[in-house]
């Protein structure tokens, strides 16, 4: 008696590990599947992107509901449109501003060392860093002087999951929302403390430079890595 109760408690525990196993490996699957379709679709993304789209069409319709005379250089936005006017409406321009997964985007950036290929955002915020990578500090890509831009590292090769394995040397390619493209190089790399925005502000030499930041593996730093235009 005592021994049949014995296999039937085994049973059941082996039961319940069996079930275990498949439920974690169906769980790492799903997983494997959805991160190779996040990656993919970014990567599309990327392929196509081409900065801004200007419409002359909706310029001549923008056009005849603005008023004749503006003598006040405005910026407004119309849902994910945004209308630069100057002071005279024949020379305004109305421009779509691309989106990924309904954040703005600034441009793309490619990093060729790591299988690196993301759309960066324009802004960040908590939802937006967990669609891609984000500008944080700076006046935008390409631009004169530094930008900062911040990805999540979640080890699992997406965003800066491999900005640890980026040396000096490596090359940066960033498209920006002009669809000009611009070829950076690699040369400092460090690992810091989370609160320490002392190299934010730099001298660039009337260059544009970029700064990619993460968090380490153990999330008790930052991985910070450093690049110019050439």
């Amino acid at each position: 008696m005592f021994e049949s109760k014995y296999n039937k408690l085994l049973t059941v525990i082996l039961v319940i590990v069996v079930i275990g196993i498949i439920g974690l490996i169906g769980f790492l699957v799903f997983q494997f599947v959805q991160n190779n379709n996040n990656t993919q679709e970014a990567e599309t993304f990327v392929n196509n992107y081409e900065g801004d789209i200007g419409s002359s069409d909706d310029n001549e319709d923008l056009n005849s509901k603005l008023p004749e005379e503006n003598t006040t250089p405005t910026n407004s936005s119309i849902g994910d449109l945004t209308v630069n006017s100057s002071s005279s409406s024949s020379n305004t321009v109305r421009t779509k501003k691309q989106t990924y997964n309904g954040f703005i985007v600034n441009g793309t950036m490619e990093i060729p060392k790591i299988n690196f290929k993301y759309p960066v955002l324009d802004k960040v915020s908590k939802s937006s860093i967990e669609n891609s990578v984000a500008i944080l500090y700076g006046a935008g890509l390409n631009q004169v002087g530094n930008t900062v831009i911040i990805g999540h590292n979640y080890r699992n090769g997406q965003f800066f999951s491999n900005l640890k394995k980026v040396t000096n040397g490596d090359k940066i390619y960033i498209t920006d929302y002009e669809g000009k493209k611009k070829t950076y190089t690699v040369y400092h790399h460090f690992v810091t403390t989370p609160d320490d925005t002392s190299f934010y502000q730099r001298d660039t030499n009337g260059k544009a430079e970029i700064t990619l930041s993460t968090c380490t593996d153990d999330s008790s730093g930052r991985t910070i890595v450093f690049a110019k235009e050439d």
